[in-house]
């Protein structure tokens, strides 16, 4: 304890010279092993004296200790004649020429990274009488620091000095508390500022406009288009939910998984636009990890959707189970930081804490490899489908629906990649601009979110999307096989078909073609057309693959274009037009045409109906 008021048994010691306060106004504390080298102890405050010299009184019954001069913390403390770190001064009572007196000298302040806060602007509805403070990791995060609060300068800036040794300082500016953060232009939160330093102690200028203040912000600006996209997916996903179950098909199956994938998705995205506005940020702060829990549920929920929807399978492929390991893994890992006390989660999140960001960004990355592959199975099991489809069948399924689905995941997963790789060398330092990293995860967001509108489109408008016919394939069969006849076909004998019997099936279905023409039937299936020719639907595709080179549906369709050409130069069809005529031939639809006889002719109808008029 000191001893000021007693004139006796005193230690003074005087601080006569030292260079110039880094901070105006600053006081003097001495950190020493009396005192556990405690930088800002007010009990060893000196004193100034009316000759400008500092000094404090400590009584004699301490023979030693060691000791260091501060400007209140160890950012500020005493150095060399250089500028660099001095080693501790030594009070020893034996030693001292006067032990009752001891006049010293700071040579200077030890050399720190410094930087120069100049506030240029600041919003227009900033009340007059508001002061304005600066926190960050460099002072734990404490929003009203009275030292850290910025000087209104004449030219009507805001200015003050930070020192610091940390490698990353991260930073924002409140008028005293977390309720009067700075926000972006939008009103919403910003992420923390940064400025990575470099390895010099110059005084560094950070030029700095204030964009918002989130507490004064109008509601006009708190909705901007993306937040109503956002938005209007999400509700426009809750009337989908209604609706799609009223669908009369018998593809039942397939639409409940469709329903989950929509409501797990909708909520996702509502719960992300809500933890963007601060009055739920900031209220209930643990609501932004869980729109995450979207990173492992969405691609088994719509792998099982696409299984059901161009399968048909009767029950969930084997050991499902491990599709779903990934998300409860996640809910694990996440469930400390959910019991986590409000306000040091909230802490937590502005300070970006280590532990937190690592999660983040391990999950993420996981997150990235584990939906890349799911994408690339769904692209497989499409592929798949449409190869044995056309083995099988005659007419086409409208499949440019899922193709358009799987084009906006792979521009997600790119777009994820990118910040991923953003976010990797901002944290290295290499670049110094983290809003790049929060437009591209918001914008993924929104590419994400036009999977609900076209789901929407397609579940409204096309509603035999949601009918294709029923198949049953094994999906976790090595892998994903094309099977040239239908799986409930009759059970094909053994035997080969050596090559003179394809001959002679060959020429018999030749003259079936010609003389019956089955392909006039829009439905045909192979299965229809071997039950005709009375053979096994296996044979059947045989022939057709090594007999005519083609498979079933191209073959059919070569007839229908053939019989089209035909009837067009027929007088009798001659009121036709080309789409009636095509379905008069066999096709379902426009599309379908077109693409067949482009495909078989190199040429278009139009042309080719142009050319024989000419």
């Amino acid at each position: 304890m000191l001893l000021g008021n007693r004139t006796e048994a005193q230690i003074k010691i005087v601080v006569s010279e030292y260079p110039t306060f880094l901070v105006p106004d600053g006081e003097l504390y001495m950190a020493s092993s009396i005192n556990n080298w405690s930088p800002g102890d007010p009990n060893y405050a000196l004193k100034k004296d009316i000759d400008g010299s500092y000094f404090i009184i400590l009584p004699d019954s301490i023979p030693y200790f060691e000791y260091k001069f501060t400007q209140g913390n160890w950012m500020l403390v005493e150095g060399g004649k250089d500028g660099r770190s001095r080693q501790n001064r030594i009070y020893d009572a034996a030693n001292e020429a006067n032990p009752r007196l001891v006049n010293v000298k700071i040579e200077s302040w030890e050399s720190k990274p410094s930087y120069v806060m100049v506030i240029e602007k600041i919003p227009t509805n900033t009340p007059k009488d508001a002061h304005i403070y600066i926190t960050g990791n460099f002072n734990n995060w404490n929003p009203g620091e009275e030292k850290y609060r910025l000087k209104r300068q004449a030219d009507g800036t805001y200015r003050t000095i930070i020192y610091s040794d940390l490698s990353r300082l991260e930073y924002k500016f409140t008028r005293g508390s977390w309720e009067s953060v700075e926000g972006r232009e939008s009103g919403k939160a910003r992420p923390n500022r940064v400025f990575n330093r470099s390895n010099s102690t110059d005084l560094k200028t950070i030029q700095i406009t204030i964009e918002s203040w989130e507490d004064f912000s109008g509601a006009f600006n708190f909705f901007s288009l993306f937040d109503l996209l956002m938005l209007f997916a999400s509700f426009q996903g809750i009337l989908l939910i209604i609706a799609i179950p009223t669908i009369h098909d018998y593809n039942r199956a397939a639409n409940r998984w469709l329903v989950s994938l929509i409501a797990v998705t909708s909520l996702m995205v509502l719960l992300r636009e809500m933890s963007n506005h601060k009055e739920f940020a900031q209220t209930y702060p643990k609501l932004l990890l869980i729109p995450n829990l979207l990173l492992f549920l969405y691609a088994p929920l719509f792998y099982f959707y696409l299984n059901k929807l161009l399968f048909q399978t009767k029950k969930l492929p084997k050991k499902w189970q491990f599709h779903f390991i990934l998300p409860a893994i996640q809910l694990v890992v996440y469930l400390p930081y959910f019991l986590m006390d409000f306000s040091v989660f909230r802490l937590k999140l502005v300070n970006e804490d280590n532990d937190l960001q690592t999660v983040l960004a391990v999950m993420g990355s996981i997150g990235l490899c584990s939906n890349f592959y799911y994408w690339n199975i769904c692209r497989k099991m499409i592929q798949t489908y449409k190869r044995d489809y056309s083995h099988n069948y005659s007419y086409e399924q409208n499949l440019q629906y899922l193709n358009t689905v799987l084009s906006i995941q792979a521009l997600c997963l790119i777009l994820w990649l990118f910040t991923g790789f953003w976010s990797l060398i901002s944290y290295l330092g290499y670049v110094n601009d983290s809003l790049i990293a929060e437009r591209s995860i918001d914008t993924i967001w929104l590419v994400f979110s036009t999977i609900v509108y076209f789901l929407g489109y397609f579940a409204i408008h096309q509603p035999e999307i949601f009918k294709l016919p029923q198949r049953e394939v094994e999906f976790f069969q090595n892998p994903l096989p094309i099977n040239h006849a239908n799986s409930y076909a009759p059970t094909p004998d053994k035997t080969e078909v050596i090559d003179e019997n394809i001959i002679v099936l060959k020429s018999q279905l030749e003259t079936y073609m010609d003389k019956h023409k089955p392909y006039e039937n829009p439905k045909l299936t192979l299965n229809d057309l071997a039950a005709k020719l009375k053979i096994q639907p296996h044979v059947l595709s045989k022939v057709i693959n090594d007999g005519f080179d083609k498979n079933f549906f191209d073959l059919v369709n070569t007839y229908r274009i053939e019989e089209f050409k035909r009837r067009i130069e027929d007088p009798r069809y001659k009121n036709y037009t080309l789409l009636s005529l095509a379905f008069e031939v066999g096709f379902n639809s426009k599309t379908a045409f077109n693409r067949s006889f482009k495909k078989i002719t190199n040429q278009t109808p139009s042309d080719f109906f142009e050319q024989i008029n000419d």
